[in-house]
This record gives C-alpha cells, sequence and structure tokens, in this order.
C-alpha cells in the first residue's frame, strides 16, 4: 500500500505581509523521505514550512493546491498529532512564566503556556514527564521558561513537537542561537529521531545543522527552487557559492558538512 506523500505543492501562489513570495512553485517530498531546505535569508524558506503548518495558504486556484498527508483540507488538530514543529516565531512567542513541564504538555492543547481554563490531567503531566526524561533535561521540569538558557527552550520545545510522538518534525533554523555545545547536542537528539524513522523537514542556512541522516537537499533562493538532489552533488564548493552568491569551501568530515569563506 503506498503512502500518501508528505507534502504536495502544486503551482501555488502565496504571499506574506502583501508581498509574493511564491510564484507557481511546486515541491513534492514523500513520507520518509527526510529533505534539508537550504538557502539565503528571504529565500522562502520559512514560508515554505508555513505552508506545511496551515499558518499560511495559497492563492485558490484551479490548478493550484498544498496536499498534507493526501489531503487538501486536513483538520489542523489530526495535523498536529501527525507533524511536530519547532521553530524561532514558535520560541520568541512562547509564554514566559511557563515550567519546562508545562512547555512539554502545551503540545497536547496547541497553545503557547498553559491556562487556567485548560484541563490539564495527571496523564498527560506524567507523558510531559517522560518526553523531558528521555531528551534528558528532566531538570527542567519546574524551571520558569525565561529562566532557560536559549539551548534548554529549544530542548523543552522539542519536547512539545515530540509529545504527540508524531511520524514527521518540522525544524526551522533548529540550532540558531546555540553554543557549540547545546549545538552539537541537539543535533545528536535530531540524529537520534531520524534514526528512529521520523521524517525530518530541516530549514537551514547553516550547512552544520544538516545530520548524516538527511540525504536530499532542496536549494531555495528568491522564492524559488534552483536545485535539488543528492548531498553529495549539491553539497560543493561550485553550488553553495552560487546560491550563496560568495565563493565558499567545503569540507567534510565525519558525516557531516562544513562550509568556510574560500580564501583569495
Amino acid at each position: 500500500m503506498q503512502h500518501p506523500q508528505l507534502l504536495d505543492i502544486r503551482n501555488a501562489t502565496v504571499f506574506r505581509d502583501n508581498k509574493k513570495v511564491f510564484d507557481r512553485f511546486s515541491l513534492a517530498v514523500e513520507q520518509g523521505q527526510s529533505t534539508a531546505i537550504i538557502g539565503p535569508n528571504g529565500a522562502g524558506k520559512s514560508t515554505l514550512l508555513k505552508l506545511l503548518t496551515r499558518e499560511l495558504y495559497p492563492v485558490v486556484k484551479e490548478d493550484s493546491w498544498v496536499r498534507i498527508l493526501g489531503q487538501d483540507r486536513p483538520v489542523l488538530w489530526e495535523l498536529r498529532e501527525k507533524i511536530g514543529l519547532v521553530s524561532a516565531d514558535l520560541q520568541q512567542g512562547f509564554v514566559p512564566e511557563v515550567s519546562g513541564l508545562g512547555v512539554v504538555v502545551s503540545g497536547l492543547h496547541n497553545s503557547i503556556g498553559l491556562f487556567h481554563y485548560q484541563q490539564v490531567t495527571e496523564a498527560q503531566l506524567e507523558q510531559g514527564r517522560t518526553v523531558l526524561q528521555e531528551l534528558g533535561v528532566a531538570e527542567l521540569v519546574n524551571r520558569p521558561y525565561r529562566q532557560m538558557s536559549t539551548g534548554q527552550q529549544r530542548r523543552c520545545l522539542l519536547g512539545r513537537a515530540l509529545i504527540h510522538r508524531p511520524d514527521h518534525l518540522i525544524l526551522d533554523e533548529p540550532t540558531s542561537g546555540l553554543d557549540l555545545n547545546a549545538t552539537y547536542h541537539y543535533l545528536d537528539v535530531i540524529r537520534q529521531l531520524a534514526q528512529q524513522g521520523k521524517t525530518i523537514l530541516l530549514a537551514t542556512h547553516h550547512i552544520h545543522e544538516i545530520p548524516p541522516e538527511i540525504q536530499r537537499v532542496v536549494f531555495m533562493t528568491n522564492g524559488e527552487i534552483v536545485a535539488d538532489g543528492a548531498k553529495e552533488q549539491l553539497l560543493t564548493d561550485a553550488r553553495l557559492s552560487e546560491l550563496f552568491a560568495m565563493p565558499l569551501k567545503v569540507s567534510f568530515s565525519q558525516g557531516f558538512y562544513q562550509v568556510l569563506p574560500a580564501r583569495a
């Protein structure tokens, strides 16, 4: 039995803040096909992910659609049980007083904190404690969100994304703002999730964020896909230099790619 595609975008025209970002944009991602979306700031990476999370919608046209898991109009609550999200927008908008446990459990209520009108059960709290334990941050259970480091906040938000045990994860610039130790610790967690069979859709301009388990990369610039293929074919000096409009030198070690400015 063939599974529906995780994402099927066809001829989408999308506006964001009254600016046209996509004009007849198309992209398909299969379930299980972990993919990195790479491009400079302003390329349209975040807009693409917001289509997937239904924060943005395309202009309605006969030959255009955005299908998620085979559905043109997925039920948002069901969608959020199948697809987890971690993004900078989510991190910045979270209620600062909520505890680490509250951050994780809020994923069950699709909220940016826990509030008095929500009915939180002991079973849900136990779910949250389990996720924090699995992510190695059980000590954050009672710590207020505002007192956490950026890396600790990001780990709790990952727990929020995982509490439904989704098959797919969307990560928007996942290590942005993290120090070196937190970056590689976070990447270790992402690798484990990919090895467990979760589909990772990663949007980034940091090449070192791409774990070895992601084999497909898509290059975007100015709202268009300019290349799509295997890492070995695209993560090269010439291709990345062209994408970022500057001379770059690529190195490879232990499954990861690194990029530095090329010396004259």
